[in-house]
């Protein structure tokens, strides 16, 4: 676990299984990749990766609509799906079929409270989609370091209700610590580089104005 926490290799067959795995699959022999890396986007989109963590249900709502606005401007909330779709339904709770067409910002909101790190992976590969955007080493290694603290912290704390030892609840909570930690800045820096990615593309794409001559 420890060598695969850190490892910047693509993704391997396993790991590209399951919804979650299947959903970053694609994208893993895609050349081209974001303006900016997600250990980047700290220092180059400081205010955005801040902010993302301090509100994260308002920043991955804002950072929604502002996807979906790139891709087709004006659409407003027409077009919001739970997690757009990428990671499929659970039970009767399906894509499309739970109210977001009635009540899309509440139903953002939730998506953003109860799966968070969905709510943050969909508004990134909205703009792979857009732009047929890879995964470059950093996304690869701080995703990874992410999911496998958040594993070690649920095999610890299930380890926990089976057996006691001194410290267990110390340990347990410093493990969960940062993880949450963790999980919140990769969250962060994903949500970072998604939005300076908009902010680019709109830049580039906007009409220039021509200097009037006298």
């Amino acid at each position: 676990m420890c060598l695969l926490c850190f490892s910047s290799k693509p993704l391997s067959p396993d790991e590209a299984k399951g919804k979650y795995g299947s959903a970053f699959g694609p994208y893993a022999s895609n050349p081209d990749k974001f303006d900016i890396s997600m250990c980047q986007a700290p220092f180059k989109a400081c205010p955005c990766w801040i902010t993302s963590m301090l509100c994260f249900p308002c920043a991955q709502t804002h950072m929604r609509k502002k996807a979906l606005n790139h891709i087709e401007p004006g659409s407003g909330w027409s077009n919001y799906e739970c997690c757009q779709g990428y990671f499929g339904g659970c039970c009767c709770l399906q894509p499309g079929k739970c109210g977001e067409s009635a009540c899309p910002v509440p139903c953002m909101c939730l998506e953003a409270c109860c799966c968070p790190g969905l709510a943050a992976s969909t508004n990134s590969m909205l703009i792979r989609d857009k732009y047929g955007l890879g995964l470059d080493e950093d996304d690869v290694r701080l995703i990874r370091c992410s999911n496998c603290l958040m594993c070690f912290a649920v095999i610890l704390s299930c380890i926990g209700i089976c057996f006691d030892w001194d410290g267990e609840q110390a340990c347990i909570s410093i493990v969960n610590g940062i993880a949450d930690v963790t999980f919140c800045c990769v969250s962060g820096c994903m949500t970072a580089q998604a939005n300076h990615e908009i902010d680019l593309r709109e830049k580039q794409q906007a009409p220039q104005r021509e200097a009037m001559e006298r």
